[in-house]
Order: C-alpha cells, then structure tokens, then sequence
C-alpha cells in the first residue's frame, strides 16, 4: 500500500542529539518529567486480541457477490472447500457488518450439517458458526449465504460516488481489505497466513466493468435479471485474503504488453483513456525489471491498474489489480506538472514491486508489515532511476524518507520497526514513516552494506525459498546473509527491534601523513541527550570520504561499539573528512568545531556532493532544534547555500525554514523570517526566472515551483506582483499557466488576497474536471490569513465538492497556513469530531488529520489540551500519533524558549548590515 504524499509535509518531529561535551540530562530529565506529568511517556497497554484457532482453515473460497449499485447493499453465497485439522463442533471465522443468513458443513461424501446459530463477537469482528454435531477431521465445503451493505467508509466493499460525462452522478463498488477488512465483504479467515485460492463470480449490470484479481472466463447472462451478468473469474494462485480484490463500474481502459507477455491495462473513469498512458508505459518497463531483478517472472497472465475516486490511501497492491487514487494513477498530458508524474512514476514502481514481495511471498503477521513497505518503499527508488534517469531521484530519496524518517524517531513515542501486532485496531497505527520510510532507509543502508550483486542474490534465494508460502523478517536475513556471507541478522536486528537510531560524534587530529578519527556513538534524543541507564548500540555501516574524491569512500567500517578510532591514511592537513558518503548510513553526524569548519566551504563551492550537502544542513538544522547548538548558527550556515542549483537540496532547505517559519509565527517578529527567507531564495530565484529555457528538464521545473512559491508566499514583491499578473490572465482565459506554475501562483495570490481571490479559487475548483487540480486547489486555500476566509474554507472541506479523503489536506492546510489557521483548525475538528471520525472509521486517515493540524503548536498547555481532547474522544488506530504531537508540542516550546531572542537578535543585527554574497 503506497502512502499519501511525497510533498514536504510541515513536519515538527524534532529530532535531539547528544554531545559528548555539553551534559543536557538537567533539561532532558525535566522534559521527560513534563512527558510523565502530560502521561504522554508511555504507549497505553494493548487490547487482549487471540488469532484465530488453527482447527479449521480454507482450501479453496468460491464466492459469487451480487452488488445492487442502487440500494448499496450486496448479497454473497460462498462455497469453501475446508479442512478440519482438529475435530470440532464450531468453526470461527472473522466476520464485520455482516448478516449470516444460512451456513453449512458437507464433510466430503457425507451429509450436509446445518449450523444451528451464529455468534457474532463484534468487538473482535469473528464470527462462530455453532453446528449440531462435530465435525470430523478431513476435508468438506463450508457454505454461507449472507448479506453487507455497500459502505461509505472507504474500506471493506464500498461504494464510490463519481460524476458521468453528461454530469449524471453515480456509484462504482470497489474494495480495500488491507489490514483487515476483507471479512466486511465475506466471512473469511482473514489474516495473513491463512492462504487459499480463490474462485470470484460477480453479478453485475451488464452495462458496468467487473474487474478481479484473475482474467475473466466467462460472462453469461444471469437467469433472474435480463439486465445482469454473471462474470467468472480464473481461479487465482495461493493468496492472503487482504490482497483479494473487485470492481464494478464505468470505465475506460488503455493497453498494451510488457516485454515479457503479460497483459497491462489502466483503467480511467470514462473519457480519461489518455491520462492512463504514462502510467501505462510505467508499469510495462517495471514489470520486466523486477522481473530481471529477482530473477522471478511474475506470476499471473495480466495487471491492471484502475483509478478509484473514492480512496483513503495512495494504492494498495491487490494481486494482478491494483487500486489507486486517481491523483496517483492518472497523468494528462497538458495538466498535469512534474511533481505529479514523478509522484505516479513512484507509486506504480511501488505497487508493483509489492506483487512479488508481499503478495507472492507474504508475511506471516502484521509484525512483519515493516518487510513488505520498507521494501517497496526503497525499491520504488530503484525502479523509478532505472526508468528516469534524468529524475535524481536518490537525492530526493534523502529529503523524502530518509530525513523524515530520522525526525519521527528521535522521539520519545516513536516505536522500533517491527512493532508486536495483536488487535486488529493497532494494525492502522504502524502504517507510519517508520514502517514506510525508515523501513526504506534501513533496507537502503543494508543494500550499500551488502552490494548491488549479493543483494539481488540474496533475494532470489529468498523469494524462491518462500513463494506462495510466509515468512518472517529474520527470513530475509537469513538468505542475505547466505548470499553475502556477512553478519546481516546481528546488523539488522540493533535497527529493527528497538527503537531510534544513533548520533556519531567525531573529532579528528592529524598525525603526520594521516588522520586520526575518534568516533563515538549514542542514541538520537529529540529531548536532549539520552536519559537512561542502558543506552541502546547499534551495528553501524559507516562510509567515510575525502575532499581527494568526495564521490568514493576512502573507507568503509562497520563500527559495532560506543567508541572506536580509525586512522585514514595519507590524508592532507588542508583536506576535509566526511562520514556518511551519500547520506546512506540511518545516522546523524556532530563534527568538532574543527572539522565542521573545514567542511562549510564544500557548500558554498559546490564541491560536497549534492546529496551531502543536503546531509550536512540537515543534521545542523536537527543539532539546533534540539539546542546542541544555536538555531543562528544554522541560519548562518543556510546563507552559504547562495551557489546551490540542486532541486532536492533546496527542497530541504525550504522544508527546514518552513518548520523554523511556523515556529515563529508564535513571535512578533514572525516578518524578520520571511525577509530571511526572500534573502536566502532571490538569488536562484532571478536565475531561474519564471519561464523554462531551452535545455531545461524535469529537476529545473520542480525547482522554479518551489522557489517561486517560497518567494511568493513570504511576500517578495517582484514575484507577488507576477504571480497576481498571471494568475488574471489564467482566470481569463488569456494565457493558461503551466502546470508547474500553478500551485506557486496559487498559494501566491491566496496568501495576499481577500474574499473575492478566495471566490475566484472555489470556481476554479468546481470547473476542474481533472482530480489533480482540485487537489492543487485544496492543498493551497489554507494561506488565506482573514478569519471570516478561513472559516469559509473549513466549511468548504466538509462540503459535498471535496472528495471525502481530500478534507484531510484541505483541513491540514489550513493549520499549517497561518498562526490563526492552526487555531480555528483544531477548534473545527473539535467542534466536528463526530463526523470527521465516522467519516474514516478510524483509519489512517485519522492519524494523519489530528498530526497536520496540532503539530505546529509550541505552547506547553496545548499538549494538555490535546491530550485531554482525546482521552474523551478516543480514537485507538490514532492513539500513538496522539503521543507523537504532544510530545512534539513541548519540544517545540522548548524551542522558542530557548532561542527565540538570540534568533530575533541576529535577525535585526543582519537587517542593520546585509551580508554581502
């Protein structure tokens, strides 16, 4: 299942770090004691939860559904072939909000068995079937006849409003079963070691496109109803029930076939054929790589890809069907801007790469979901370099995952990559960066360790060994480490069964010809120093460079203790020393004073790498946040990026001053920061100006967006005044913007206009005919800055014109627009937490809602007001998210207590006499 976004997000996760020379246990025992007194320390103990008993288990489900698209409601016949492992008289199932109308054991060649009740235990969504007599050991066919309704909740079989050429509204039913919802469509044994085959029949208007997991091998007409069909499917391999899937609907579809024969479709909402065709020859390169990268052919006749309108998630990999968002799925030609095709380009390459990892080897339980999105998260990167070169898309890997990873798991309720999974309802919390992004970087680092050759190995071995079958995470191990023939499970288990990560500090001394390193490590705190008895050590492969050739390791080490010295040979006095070539390695770096200043002219004369460039400056800005060092050194260090023309790299650049931006806003001098920021981003952005020269490419119109937007939105008025000149010439209809333009001159316009831009924007958005630019649209109407817009924009994310997993962002970006955004956000979702909570059931979507629209805050009394919200409105899927933000609250307080006046200070002294460049 691929995540939401891949935008810069206003993250405040506040990663700490530890100096071996400045002592903070003072400071860190206090916040931790506030964390205690908030009772934000601890994760609330676990729901009792058993597995379903082994005694019975499926063979074979065939199941025919009937969905009555009108009534949103559905019937269901299922005939399981079974076998009884264990004589008894009760078979549990799981079963959700749905009604059982008769059931049935034949054991085979005997009589049918009648079951005499059903009991239904709601709070663990099982079912038992109670029969009269006990059922022996040996095989038989289960049969229930039951009834569900379609729901609106975007999980389970559900159903999906969208709008028909001529404006007709109507409903397609689709599913999403991942984690645990394929027992809302059929009673079923629904976890993920409980593999069978499956045989689908759907009876559908013959109108309508039914679509499974398997090709079709029949369509008949169906006997009770002239205006039905009845839709056979072929019987699919052995497969988890989360990874079943259906569709029925109107749509269009584009195909062709990979290299390799298998049949690729994208299937459009009808009239959008050609926004399926970049998707299309994404996924027709992908399959033959993989293919060619695990030595493992895919295993079914055909692929399709559909887009859904309505969908919480970015994808899910359904086996040989794969549902996205339309935003994720859908690319027109004319409409759609970089960041949207890079965005498609990565989602596909990561469902896909799911249906070898993950759907043809599975894991054995929840514990393991880390396995299946760690993976596809950092393959995706693999894929999408190997199909656009031209993206840089590992440098962007950095910014996207692996820092914002690092920011989540320097707190204090962060949770270690394998999490112990019992009730279903902690399945939705650990779909998170960790399991996601810091997964991917683990996996990254354990790649770079490994090498390219012994890695492909390693997972041929694997995914040979368990195909069809489950496995756990030390599996993998187990067959990297035959391949490699390196420690990889004593590696791997220091980063993924606890939590955090380290900070390496290093100092350096040079002894005639060479230098002499002495690296110490400890765990990253975002409080401060860590505060314990027994600090956590990792096993960390460790790169380390030369200004020589600062693109190869002069040395690799694998540093498996708290301090070891290491002597680099034949290295200069005037040459610099970097650990962490490529920012590969899952640490942060703190350099003696000596060796950070021998390091800042690499930034400025582009000599450093891109990629540790961006390194470099994130771990200072993260050494500020947690008050290693002043937040102005940082700054002073921000104005050495003047030279930079890395896309990535400003875009971290831009997320650090976002973050330090908010802060910010909570002082009077919230206007001295954003002359900071129109210093630091006018000079790239006169370089770039405002249309594409001949020669430029994907990464230059990713850059103008983002420079012209942070220009835009701190009130540089050269870029102000175009941005309102474009934009009327867009809305009149003189000269269309760009693609890529468009989200900058909106968030522009927005920022610095009044009611009738607002008005102007909500037209825009109802005219928009292409999910993409309602989307734009949304993400940007929380710049407005007067209250009486504000709230009109609250209002319209609970209005029928957004799609009901879009009211997240719209909502989100009003709490990250402006001081007064952030309050008015948190006092709607308050004012409408029923239907905000019915609305997602208490999905992910939860999380992600109550962290874009609390994290920005840094006043102590507001984690308590949190807290106490929330231990009256519970919302279990979401309750460590809950921890995360108010944690996150008390680190930014702290802060601004901190550093608020030294900030201001250098702010007006830098005012009084600009820096010359």
């Amino acid at each position: 299942m691929a995540s939401l976004s891949m935008d810069c997000s206003p993250s405040f996760c506040v990663p700490g770090l530890w100096n071996p020379f400045i002592i903070f246990c003072s400071r860190s025992s206090r916040r931790r004691r506030r964390l205690h007194s908030l009772g934000l320390a601890a994760m609330p103990e676990k729901r009792p939860f058993e597995r379903l008993p082994a005694d019975v288990s499926p063979i074979n489900y065939s199941l025919c559904l009937k969905p009555d698209l009108l009534d949103f409601t559905f019937e269901g016949k299922l005939e399981a072939a079974a076998q009884v492992r264990q004589a008894t008289n009760q078979i549990v199932m799981n079963c959700a909000d749905i009604d059982i109308i008769t059931a049935s054991y034949a054991p085979e060649g005997d009589e049918e068995i009648h079951a005499t009740g059903f009991n239904y235990q709601n709070e663990d969504e099982k079912v038992t079937l109670s029969f009269p007599s006990t059922l022996q050991t040996g095989t038989g066919t289960l049969k229930i006849d039951f009834v569900g309704e379609l729901n609106d909740k975007m999980k389970g079989f559900y159903r999906s409003k969208y709008t028909t050429p001529s404006g007709e509204v109507r409903y397609a039913a689709v599913t999403q079963f991942e984690a645990t919802d394929a027992r809302r469509a059929f009673p079923c044994w629904d976890e993920p070691a409980i593999k069978a085959t499956f045989d689908i029949s759907l009876v559908v208007p013959k109108d309508r496109v039914a679509l499974s997991n398997m090709n079709v091998i029949d369509r008949k007409p169906y006997p009770d109803d002239e205006n039905l069909v009845e839709v056979k499917f072929a019987r699919t391999p052995v497969m988890s029930t989360y990874l079943v899937a259906f569709v029925v609907g109107e749509y269009d579809f584009v195909e062709t076939r990979s290299k390799d024969g298998v049949c690729v479709r994208v299937y459009t909402p009808v009239g959008k054929a050609e926004q399926g065709k970049f998707a299309l020859e994404v996924a027709a390169k992908t399959l033959p790589f993989y293919k060619d990268y695990f030595n493992v052919p895919y295993p079914l006749p055909k692929i399709d890809l559909i887009a859904i309108a309505d969908f919480a998630a970015g994808a899910m990999e359904n086996w040989g069907l794969v549902t996205y968002r339309e935003t994720a799925l859908l690319i027109d030609p004319k409409n759609s801007c970089s960041s949207s095709r890079q965005w498609v380009a990565l989602v596909v390459g990561h469902e896909l790469a799911h249906q070898w990892f993950g759907n043809l080897v599975t894991m054995e339980w929840w514990t393991h979901l880390w396995l299946n999105e760690g993976f596809a998260s950092w393959i995706e990167y693999l894929c999408v370099d190997h199909c656009f070169p031209e993206y840089d898309i590992w440098t962007q890997f950095v910014s996207a995952d692996y820092t914002r990873a690092q920011e989540l798991d320097a707190l204090d309720n962060s949770h270690p990559i394998e999490v112990s999974v019992g009730h279903p309802s902690e399945v939705d919390e650990i779909f998170d960066a960790i399991s996601y992004s810091k997964g991917a970087s683990v996996i990254r680092m354990l790649h770079d360790y490994i090498g390219d050759k012994d890695f492909k190995k390693g997972m041929n071995m694997y995914l040979t060994k368990f195909q069809q079958k489950n496995a756990a995470t030390e599996d993998l191990w187990e067959s990297l480490e035959n391949a490699s023939g390196k420690p990889i499970a004593a590696v791997m288990n220091t980063w993924t069964k606890q939590m955090g990560f380290p900070l390496i500090y290093v100092e350096a001394e040079q002894v005639e010809d060479d230098r002499l390193l002495r690296l110490s490590q400890k765990k990253f705190c975002a409080s401060g120093s860590y505060v314990g008895e027994d600090c956590p050590q990792w096993m960390v492969p460790i790169t380390i460079s030369t200004s020589e050739d600062p693109n190869q390791a002069k040395l690799k080490i694998l540093m498996d203790k708290p301090e070891m010295n290491v002597v680099l040979k034949n290295v200069k006095p005037d040459q610099w020393v970097k650990l962490n070539l490529g920012t590969v390695g899952f640490y942060r770096t703190q350099y003696s004073s000596a060796m950070l200043e021998s390091l800042l002219p690499g930034i400025r004369d582009l000599s450093l790498p891109p990629v540790d460039r961006l390194g470099l400056q994130n771990d200072l800005f993260s050494l500020a946040r947690a008050g290693i060092i002043s937040t102005v050194e940082v700054l002073k260090v921000m104005e050495a990026f003047v030279n930079e023309p890395n896309y990535t790299v400003w875009s971290d650049l831009s997320c650090n001053l976002g973050i330090l931006s908010t802060l910010l806003s909570h002082t009077d001098f919230y206007e001295e920061i954003q002359e900071f920021v129109k210093d630091v981003f006018s000079p790239i952005g006169e370089r770039l100006g405002w249309d594409p020269k001949p020669g430029e490419g994907h990464l230059d119109a990713l850059l103008r967006g983002l420079v012209l937007g942070k220009l835009g939105k701190a009130g540089h008025k050269a870029t102000l005044e175009e941005a309102r000149r474009r934009f009327k010439d867009h809305v009149e209809g003189k000269q269309i913007l760009s693609a890529d333009l468009r989200s900058p001159v909106y968030l522009t316009v927005l920022k610095h206009g009044d009611g009738t831009t607002l008005d102007i924007m909500l037209k825009l958005h109802k005219q928009a005919d292409m999910q993409e630019e309602k989307n734009r649209i949304e993400r940007v109407l929380g710049a407005t800055l007067l209250p009486d817009l504000i709230q009109k924009v609250l209002t319209f994310a609970l209005s029928e014109e957004v799609r009901p997993q879009d009211t997240v962002s719209v909502i989100g970006g009003v709490a990250g627009g402006s001081k007064h955004g952030r309050k008015a956000a948190w006092k709607f979702i308050k004012d409408n937490w029923e239907e905000l909570y019915n609305r997602y059931q208490g999905g992910f979507l939860i999380s992600r809602l109550i962290k874009l629209s609390v994290e920005g805050f840094a006043v102590d009394k507001m984690a308590g007001e949190v807290k106490a919200f929330f231990e009256s409105h519970p919302a279990p899927s979401a309750e460590r998210t809950i921890q995360q933000c108010c944690e996150n609250i008390l680190l930014n307080a702290a802060w601004l207590k901190r550093d608020a006046e030294s900030i201001h200070q250098y702010l007006l002294q830098r005012k009084a006499s600009p820096p010359t460049v």
